[in-house]
């Protein structure tokens, strides 16, 4: 459902960091270090209130190196990255590609989702898409496959020629090498 050439988010893009997974069950980790939660990073376009296209990935950790190249990958130089006062994203303040206004969430008599409504109603959105549709059971080897899907639908959202749709679905599996079932479904 990605096209690997496909645009480059532009203009004010929040980027945030989110956990998704399952419920947790037992005395183990709870919370956001649990074994069953997946690190993501996600980016949404700032259309005034209205939200643009998103862009997700599953990231080992929330360093400066990873969220970096998540960011150069998925957002056009030249537009404006708003985060949170991470330490991850404090290289970008150095940025000659991009301008970076950072919203600190501490101290700020604010809540995260009101600093960053974009990227955090896009969480929520997914989160619910997850839990509406696979009743929260997603394996964490198969959510990249589902973050593509909601990103898809997501993006699409305006589309006024609904078919379109369809086509662009059978226009990517043609364009699409085909992938042996072994590589599917290996765990990482």
């Amino acid at each position: 459902m990605v096209r690997h050439n496909r645009d480059k988010l532009i203009g004010d893009v929040e980027v945030d960091e989110t956990f998704i997974g399952g419920r947790e069950v037992g005395k183990g980790k709870q919370g956001r270090g649990a074994d069953t939660k997946t690190l993501v990073v996600v980016a949404a376009e700032c259309k005034g209130k209205q939200i643009g296209r998103v862009r997700f990935k599953i990231i080992s950790n929330a360093s400066g190196e990873e969220l970096l190249l998540f960011i150069e990958d998925n957002i056009e130089p030249g537009s404006k990255i708003i985060t949170d006062g991470w330490s991850g994203y404090s290289s970008l303040s150095q940025s000659k590609k991009y301008k970076h206004e950072i919203k600190i969430i501490s101290g700020s008599g604010q809540e995260a989702h009101e600093l960053l409504p974009h990227v955090h109603m896009v969480d929520s959105l997914v989160k619910r898409w997850i839990n509406g549709t696979h009743q929260g059971k997603v394996s964490p080897k198969h959510l990249t496959y589902y973050l593509d899907e909601f990103a898809f639908r997501f993006n699409r959202k305006l589309s006024t020629y609904r078919g379109k749709l369809f086509y662009r679905l059978i226009q990517q599996s043609i364009a699409t090498l085909p992938m042996p079932l072994k590589e599917l479904t290996k765990t990482t």
